[in-house]
């Protein structure tokens, strides 16, 4: 008897791997990255390091594990952790995910939103070499003068050596650099030349200081607005003490009213400048970074892309020699020079000057312009 039922042919059903999700990236972090994964670089891990700053960047990362570096206890929301002990696991992770890029656990990449650049680490040169590129990416543009060649140098120093080593949180460090400063603003106030000229000393330690908290958070990838918020309003608040010290300081050093009226004078120009600064940031929504705010009397521009900016302006140039970074060194060398009264004419120029931008601004919003 024939069977005319036909023989059943197996259906082959091919099986496509899902496509891998977007803005993925893979970290290996085999045997043959855990010398490297393992090194300190800023504060953190390499492969801490990478896992912080490819979360900041908003990727999906994928880490590659075969049991020999040693991982963070917690890793980012943002992390999938993937076994593969062996070899060819190794290459069936890749082939999911074929077309996504695969970086190493031991690799620094010193620009913080970018993949490029990596810099294998594999013994103490190059670890250091990786740890100096990772604080040059620091060197911002919108740095004024001093900042860049005297402060920076030094901050950089405490914040890679010290800071870097200790648990301490940069709005921790914004408060301690405040410490600083309060006492330098009390030393002024005393009216003593030479409690005075330690005061002015002090500030400008302060002044350094007051670098490392953003450098600690920027190399930790410990950035807030809270942080952000905090470093501002430090930064203004003693700005007015300083003023108005410096006018209580030479009022008792000389009975004179006019140093002590001048002092507060500049300190209430001062004040009403930052009222105004705080009242456009909130309608600007330029976060707390006073530099990103658009100044009619300033033709428009925010003063963070016109520093940027290679040719300088004479805006500019006035805007610098009211900096902190420039007025604080200014301070110090006018006492040393035994001219330390010219301290009060230079924040008279600089709290005025903010005065009048400021009102300028008060006045073209009431004249209903909805922009800058």
């Amino acid at each position: 008897m024939i069977d005319n039922e036909e023989s059943a042919t197996p259906t082959i059903v091919e099986v496509v791997p899902p496509p891998p999700p977007k803005g993925a990236v893979i970290l290996r972090a085999t045997a043959g990255e855990v010398v490297g994964a393992g090194m300190r670089v800023g504060g953190l891990s390499v492969v801490e390091r990478s896992l912080k700053q490819m979360d900041r960047m908003g990727l999906s990362v994928v880490v590659a594990s075969d049991g020999s570096c040693p991982l963070p206890k917690y890793l980012p929301p943002t992390a999938l952790l993937r076994k593969v002990p062996r070899p060819d696991e190794m290459e069936a992770l890749r082939r999911e995910l074929a077309g996504v890029p695969e970086v190493g656990a031991d690799e620094v990449r010193p620009a913080s939103g970018s993949l490029d650049g990596g810099i294998k680490v594999v013994d103490e040169t190059s670890r250091r070499k990786a740890e100096t590129a990772v604080f040059a990416e620091l060197l911002r543009g919108d740095l004024g003068f001093v900042a860049r060649y005297l402060n920076k140098p030094i901050s950089f120093l405490i914040t890679r050596h010290l800071l870097c080593r200790l648990p301490v949180t940069p709005n921790q460090v914004t408060l301690g650099a405040a410490l600083v400063g309060l006492f330098g603003a009390a030393l002024l106030a005393t009216g003593n030349s030479a409690l005075m000229l330690w005061g002015f000393f002090a500030i400008q330690v302060q002044s350094i200081l007051d670098g490392c908290d953003g450098e600690l958070a920027r190399v930790r990838f410990q950035q807030s607005a809270l942080g952000e918020w905090l470093d501002t309003l430090v930064d203004d608040g003693l700005h007015i003490l300083i003023f108005a010290a410096l006018g209580i300081g030479f009022h008792r050093a000389t009975g004179s009213n006019l140093y002590l009226s001048a002092g507060l004078v500049a300190s209430l120009m001062h004040i009403a400048y930052d009222v105004v600064a705080l009242t456009e940031i909130r309608r600007q929504g330029e976060g707390s970074e006073t530099l990103k705010l658009r100044w009619r009397l300033t033709g428009g521009d925010d003063m963070k892309t016109r520093l940027n900016k290679k040719g300088k302006s004479l805006t500019v140039i006035l805007y610098t020699m009211g900096r902190r970074d420039f007025f604080v060194l200014a301070f110090l060398v006018y006492a040393l020079l035994g001219i330390p009264k010219l301290t009060l004419v230079h924040a008279l120029l600089i709290a005025g000057s903010l005065f009048v931008i400021a009102v300028w601004q008060v006045v073209w919003r009431l004249r209903g312009s909805p922009e800058t």
